[in-house]
């Protein structure tokens, strides 16, 4: 089982890095979209007309990719201040019952994104001539790897592990330094 979940934390690893990239590169072509639309209408007298489509679009992919990624290595704002004053078995509840919550938060966004694309595909987006439901499949996309995230924190809890590096068990280093 350990073995299974060192394999699943280093494929999750791999996809958060491949996230994070592609976020920064639509990020960086985000602001050249921006930047030909500012170019082109302030010193070609003309607004190319797909710049503001395709910006918001890519803000989408760079946004709920980060986000997903943000969830894997808890970076995101929380409410940890009971953390504090609970000992370890409360934080692994706590933590357990956060990462469940997040879990179903991430199966909605994909579940309610699959509708909403569904909802919009006949509808285009006339600036970019694609499918209106496009514009949805990042909100699929980063909740999908919500999901596999919280399942990666949640089996390595289960399986005795501590995905958690902000807190550890007291009795476990005492009883490591005991050994030593």
């Amino acid at each position: 089982m350990q073995k299974l979940l060192r394999g699943y934390s280093a494929t999750l690893t791999l996809l958060a890095t491949l996230a994070l990239w592609i976020a920064g590169v639509g990020l960086v072509m985000m602001t050249a979209a921006v930047a030909w639309q500012v170019y082109g209408r302030y010193v070609l007298g003309t607004t190319p007309r797909y710049t503001e489509a395709l910006a918001v679009m890519l803000m989408a992919w760079f946004i709920f990719l980060g986000a997903a990624v943000g969830v894997r290595d808890r970076y995101h704002l929380g409410f940890d201040v009971l953390l504090y004053f609970v000992p370890y078995r409360g934080k692994l509840i706590l933590r357990t019952i956060s990462d469940v919550v997040v879990f179903g938060f991430g199966a909605g966004m994909v579940i309610y994104g699959i509708q909403l694309s569904q909802g919009a595909w006949s509808a285009a987006i006339p600036t970019l001539g694609v499918p209106g439901g496009l514009s949805f499949f990042p909100i699929i996309t980063g909740g999908a790897l919500v999901c596999l995230f919280c399942i990666e924190r949640l089996a390595l809890r289960l399986s005795g592990q501590n995905p958690d590096d902000d807190f550890s068990d007291p009795d476990a280093a005492e009883q490591q330094e005991t050994k030593a």
